[in-house]
Formats: structure tokens, sequence, C-alpha cells
């Protein structure tokens, strides 16, 4: 077959991803979108220009050889596609579902600028898929070099790091505070965005892999100090991510009824809330829910709010009620993926904009029954770039809910920094470290994700993770002396 010319492949439309329908997927947690097909994925793959000088792959925090595994897909190649994905890449399966290819990668791409981006996270996820599915590229580490390194937390900054040492022949042994592995790819996404199974497919491969040692139910800072774990390793990676909730400082923030989004998704996902009555898992929300916030986290919470309602109402009865989006700016400034809020909306969220809570307001028994608000309009952009958002005078109305869930950011845990002397930590309780190397002040410990950068994507903290890999990978061989 005659090779496209440029002006044959940017004439190629791009191709939809196929999404499970939007009356159905609300009563259910199964995954919304579908995945491409072979077919699909192909043509898809023929849109790409292969660039002399691809941006795209300046775009992406872990350098995936964007060009070289989308040219392999096109000619059929499988395996050659995964190992160029792989060369860069350890959870491709991960990444195309949970990555916001449309800022990164995706937002780099030539075509992007006339006309629509290649769907380069569309693909990535048809790879990953592939090697789930057909185990073609088996990763495979250096000779053992007798290094031990501690990497604390299993998500995706410290799986990312741990398999990079792995595959320089070091001995890794992974801490993980929770009963498996995955960190936030499990208790923080849900299953219909991130199904468990990809999690924990793409990570339990890799340790078997590299022989990486998985550690379970130990919380550093309790069931080891982090000076205890630098008595018996080489290096000690933090990639203990973001996981301590913020509140709003507003009267009736303590009434039955409020939570934060980091436990309703933990329940959620781990405790299996969403298969009531199964699980009877206290994480039932009421017939009318508001989520205050409007990033990813905010999205999810939002989604399974959706969901549980749809569920509840199956068992016991009655109509599923009503899900609220509380936002103190305007639709442009929502900070979530454009791809979540579109499914938001089409599984029937509400979305209040220019409104900030002031009050949560609650019965004679301290359940909440309502909030009181106060409208907002936007004035001159803030340090974020965003317009701030101003209280309109005299606007405070009250708003009916029985269910409050705050996703207003997360900040490290503090315990990992327990007798720890040496680590520092900025005002914002975040690990003090080099952006490059992820050097801390504290000899041969290390730190990426969120534990320094405060809450952000699943790929930045791989890239983070990756950049250390490196750093210590070099201090390992006496390449990079402390």
């Amino acid at each position: 077959m005659a090779e496209l010319t440029p002006q044959e492949r940017m004439k190629i439309k791009r191709h939809d991803m196929p999404n499970q329908d939007q009356g159905v997927r609300r009563g259910n947690y199964d995954e919304v979108a579908l995945g491409y097909s072979e077919a699909a994925a192909r043509e898809e793959a023929e849109r790409c220009l292969q660039c002399k000088k691809p941006q795209c792959v300046e775009g992406c925090p872990v350098g995936v050889l964007i060009p070289q595994f989308i040219k392999a897909l096109r000619q059929g190649d499988m395996v050659k596609a995964v190992t160029w994905m792989k060369a860069k890449n350890n959870l491709p399966a991960i990444c195309g579902r949970v990555c916001p290819q449309e800022v990164q990668c995706e937002g780099r791409c030539i075509l992007g600028k006339k006309g629509e981006p290649v769907a380069i996270g569309r693909l990535e996820r048809f790879v990953g898929d592939y090697e789930l599915a057909h185990r073609t590229c088996p990763l495979v580490g250096a000779a053992r070099t007798g290094k031990r390194v501690a990497v604390v937390g299993s998500g995706p900054a410290g799986i990312t790091c741990a398999v990079d040492l792995g595959r320089e022949g070091h001995q890794v042994t992974i801490f993980e505070s929770l009963h498996g592995p995955g960190g936030v790819l499990v208790y923080g996404i849900p299953e219909f965005r991130l199904p468990k199974r990809v999690v924990h497919g793409e990570i339990n491969y890799a340790v078997e892999c590299l022989g990486i040692e998985i550690r379970t139910d130990y919380v550093i800072g309790r069931t080891f100090t982090l000076d205890e774990l630098l008595a018996e390793y080489d290096a000690v990676f933090l990639g203990t991510g973001a996981g301590l909730p913020s509140f709003m400082r507003i009267p009736g923030i303590n009434y039955n009824g409020v939570m934060s989004a980091n436990e309703f998704l933990t329940r959620v996902n781990l405790m299996k809330a969403y298969r009531f009555p199964e699980y009877d898992t206290p994480a039932k929300v009421g017939k009318k829910v508001a989520v205050i916030g409007a990033g990813n986290v905010a999205m999810d919470s939002v989604r399974c709010s959706l969901r549980l309602q749809t569920l509840q109402a199956q068992q016991i009865g009655g109509e599923p009620g009503e899900v609220h989006m509380v936002y103190r700016r305007s639709r442009e400034e929502v900070p979530a993926r454009e791809e979540e809020f579109h499914h938001a909306e089409e599984e029937g969220v509400i979305f209040d904009f220019l409104t900030n809570p002031l009050e949560i307001l609650g019965d004679k028994e301290g359940t909440v029954r309502g909030m009181r608000c106060i409208r907002m309009k936007l004035g001159e952009p803030d340090q974020s770039g965003r317009r701030q958002p101003i209280p309109i005078e005299g606007s405070e109305f009250e708003m009916e809910v029985d269910t409050v869930i705050m996703a207003l950011g997360t900040n490290p845990n503090p315990l990992v920094f327990v007798e720890a002397k040496g680590l520092e930590r900025t005002k914002h309780g975040t690990a003090v470290a080099d952006q490059v190397t992820g050097k801390t002040k504290k000899p041969r410990v290390w730190a990426g994700g969120d534990v320094v950068t405060g809450a952000a994507t699943v790929i930045s903290a791989m890239g983070a993770g990756k950049r250390a890999a490196t750093d210590i990978h070099g201090f390992l061989k006496g390449e990079a002396p402390w």
C-alpha cells in the first residue's frame, strides 16, 4: 500500500471514542470509554505526520517515543509498538485512560494547529491494553548490583521509580500503607474511569518481571521511621502522594453528611460502596448531594454520587435525586478535563457556577439539611491566571442538600516526616526536593510526585519518579555523589 502524503493524512477525520450509553452507565460502574477497535486505531495512527521534530514528545512528562510507537501501530507491528511505548512508559494502559493528553502531548500536536490533534492518548491505551492481554514485551532487568532501594508509596511516582531502578539491576522494596498496591490509582480514581484490573495488571506484571517486593500495611513514620529504613537500604524514594484532605473553614463543617472527597472515593473504590447491599459500606449519599470544587477529583465525586443514588434507588425504591457541583468560578475556569466535564454533563450533574458556600446548615440531630451560599462574580486574574471570584453583596441564598462532599485539594500526610530529621517541608507541608533530581535535604533520600508538588496528575508524578530513579541510579553507581 502506497504511503499517504501529509495532505492525505490531514484529511482523515479523528476517530471518536466509543462510550457506554449515557442512560445506562449512570446505573453501573463499568468503564465508560470502551476503547478503539483495531481498525479504528490503525486508521487514527495514519493521521500522524511523523514530524522530524516531534513537539508531542516534548509535551509528555515521561518522554514517550510517540512517532515511533504510532508508526509501528499503523504498520500492524504491535510487538514493536509496545516495545517503543515501554521504552519510556511502564504503565501505558493506565496513562492512556487518565492522563490529560489534551494539554500535554496532544496539545503540542501539529495537526491541532489547524484541526484536531492525533488521538495519542487513545492510541496509547490501545497499545497498553494489547500488552495487558498478550504480554509481548516483558520487562528485563540488568545484572544485580547488590544495591538496595526502599520506595515508600506504590502510586504512580513510586511504581515508576521502582520499575526503572529494577531495570537497572537494583533490588527494590516498596512499602505501601494500604492493603494493596496502586495508591491513588486504586483508592482515588473510580472503576468507570480506570478499572482496578488494569492497575493491578500493569503493576503486578512489572514487579513480577523485575523481582520487586511489595510490603503492604507499612506506614512509614509509624511502622518504621525514615531513619530506620536508611539503616537497611542504600537509598530511599518518597512517593507518598498527597492524601490529606482540605476543608473549607466555614460553620457546620462537622455535621453528619459532610465528608472529604478522599474519604468518599476511598469508601467507593476500596470498600465497594457501589455494591450495596452486598457491601453495606457507610458511603451512601442522600437525595440532594453537593460536591464543592470542579477539579478531576470533584468530577469523580459527582459521577460516583450519581451512580450511588441510582443503585440505591434500584435496591430500596424511589427516585435517584439530584447531584450538584458547586463552584465559585465560571464554566471557563473549570480545571477538570473537558472529557470528564462532558461525561458528567451527559449523566445529569447539575452545575452551580459562581456559587460559594458560606455555612453548612444542620438539623437538631446534627445532620446536614442545607447550605447557605453566596453568588460570585469574576474580577481580575489571580496568581493561577484565572479570574478571581468576588462575592456579590446581598446575594446570599439557601440550597437544600443532605450530603456535602469537599473536593478542594489535598496535602501530603505528615506521618512520613515523623522522626525524619533533615527532611525539610514547605509551608504547605510538601517535601523540599530538587525538581530535576528529586534530591531532598536529607542525605540518601529522594522524593517526587504529589508529596513534593501537591496534588497533580498521574503522568507528572510518573515523570518525577523517572527523574529521581535516574539520579538514584547515578548515586548508587558512584557517578553522582551526594
